[in-house]
């Protein structure tokens, strides 16, 4: 998949795209047929970073709801002839769950989209898993035929009939279909669900990697064959060492951090790190000086787990660097760092804006520290990061710090919240949002009484709305 191309944060397009509560607010007062435009171009073009993690079916399914909008460019992108050439589910991902959601909402032309498309579209499974929540019995065994169709009967179909059922993410369909009245039906499905079942057993009998017993060297080699076929084992393989190392294996897990494969020395570094190691930060300093890529990552990565006063000395002498140790030692400031260390975090979230952009990942935690910290003065680089940034997690932790740092944030940015892509950010504005808005206390009701709200959001609004409290 392709990186999605993000409009500027100004325009309704990417307002949209970035899942921002003023993209609904917005769209609902430009022309119709513009707001549907953008609307579908996001829905067809996913414009997530990381769409395994980001929300936003929920906020266009709504928006659809509000815009009374037609399924016509959603219909058309799903029964395309490039769904048969793009089988990457992210290319339709997006647009199956909102008709998901669609359908939740009593969406007559979603549910049967969605009934239509696992019948005879590549990224079926999803579309049944979306149906899994919300058909009815009578939907689901109307799907059986059309879906066993897919596998051969021969020993390979067979076998990947099994796997597709133990590894179904809902189990719905496939537990109606073994006790469905077409024997012919029933009968696979309970022999793809029995030899699923074995397989899984014979896996577990059959783990792969280190046993009781090993030795340090053992353990160093196997880190290393996973470097030889592309497999980071670094970690597990320092938690192995916990297990079998003893004092007198420190001398040969030292020269290992110091000049081992790369492997090795990963794994190393990780354990002293782990272990608190009086000698773990001079060695993490000196990978990062002569180590290869993946050992620098591993260094980094260890640095950033150790909690010690001593690692947080460290990383107030190494934030002023210019390289990943520096930046690693800013994070570690954000995370662990006390009241005298908020100047520091400052000048590390500016210089990551500064030189990486709204969007580098060295951000998640400065903006965190920045509000753990309550550096009130990072405000307004808090609120170009929310404005900003293509990824509605990073934003979300914006409004997370502008919270406790933005006396302005209950009238300004928590406001367009409400309406935002991410639960946990429409959790932070329901807490926070004005409500001398008329707009806030609709949306606050809204949010109260719809179904598919989290009910995280849903305790959030009731503390602010509840029989107990004033009246908003």
């Amino acid at each position: 998949m392709f990186e999605p191309v993000i409009a500027p944060s100004g325009t309704l397009l990417g307002l949209l795209q970035r899942g921002r509560g003023d993209g609904t607010l917005h769209a609902l007062t430009a022309p119709r047929a513009e707001a549907l435009a953008a609307l579908n171009h996001c829905v067809l073009s996913d414009p997530r970073h990381d769409w395994q993690v980001e929300n936003r079916s929920l906020y266009y399914a709504r928006l659809y709801l509000d815009l009374h909008g037609e399924l016509d460019e959603i219909e058309r992108h799903l029964f395309d002839a490039e769904d048969v050439l793009d089988t990457c589910e992210s290319r339709t991902g997006l647009a199956l769950a909102v008709l998901g959601h669609l359908a939740s909402y009593g969406r007559r032309d979603a549910l049967t989209l969605l009934r239509r498309y696992a019948a005879s579209g590549t990224n079926w499974a999803w579309a049944l898993d979306e149906l899994a929540l919300r058909d009815d019995d009578a939907g689901l065994r109307a799907l059986a035929a059309p879906v066993l169709a897919r596998f051969a009967t021969d020993p390979e179909g067979e076998a990947e009939l099994a796997a597709t059922v133990r590894d179904a993410f809902e189990p719905r369909p496939w537990r109606l279909w073994a006790e469905d009245s077409r024997a012919s039906i029933a009968t696979r499905v309970r022999a793809a669900q029995e030899a699923g079942c074995f397989d899984r057993w014979q896996r577990q009998m059959r783990p792969s990697g280190p046993r009781p017993g090993w030795s340090v060297r053992a353990v160093f080699e196997w880190a290393q064959q996973g470097i030889e076929r592309g497999a980071a084992l670094h970690v597990p393989a320092a938690r192995c060492l916990m297990a079998v190392a003893g004092p007198e294996d420190r001398p040969e897990i030292l020269e290992a951090a110091r000049a081992g494969s790369d492997g090795a020395r990963s794994t190393a570094l990780r354990y002293l790190a782990d272990s608190n190691d009086p000698d773990a930060l001079d060695l993490i300093e000196g990978a990062v000086a002569d180590g290869s890529t993946a050992v620098v990552d591993a260094a980094v990565d260890a640095f950033e787990r150790m909690r010690s006063v001593a690692a947080v000395d460290r990383a107030r002498r190494w934030v002023h660097r210019p390289d990943v140790l520096g930046a690693a030692a800013g994070r570690t400031l954000a995370c662990r760092g006390g009241a005298n260390d908020s100047d520091l975090v400052l000048g590390a979230l500016r210089e990551a804006v500064r030189g990486e952009g709204p969007d580098a990942p060295t951000l998640w935690t400065l903006v965190d520290g920045t509000g753990r910290l309550g550096i009130v003065c990072a405000a307004p680089v808090l609120r170009h990061v929310y404005r900003e940034t293509a990824s509605s997690h990073l934003r979300g932790r914006a409004a997370r710090a502008l919270a406790a740092t933005d006396p302005s944030f209950p009238s300004g940015f928590a406001v367009e919240c409400l309406w935002d892509c991410e639960e946990s950010t429409r959790e932070i504005a329901a807490r926070h949002a004005e409500t001398g808005d008329a707009r806030v206390v609709e949306q606050l009701r809204r949010l109260a009484a719809d179904p598919a709200e989290e009910a995280e959001v849903q305790t959030a609004v009731r503390s602010r709305i509840g029989p107990d409290t004033p009246a908003v």
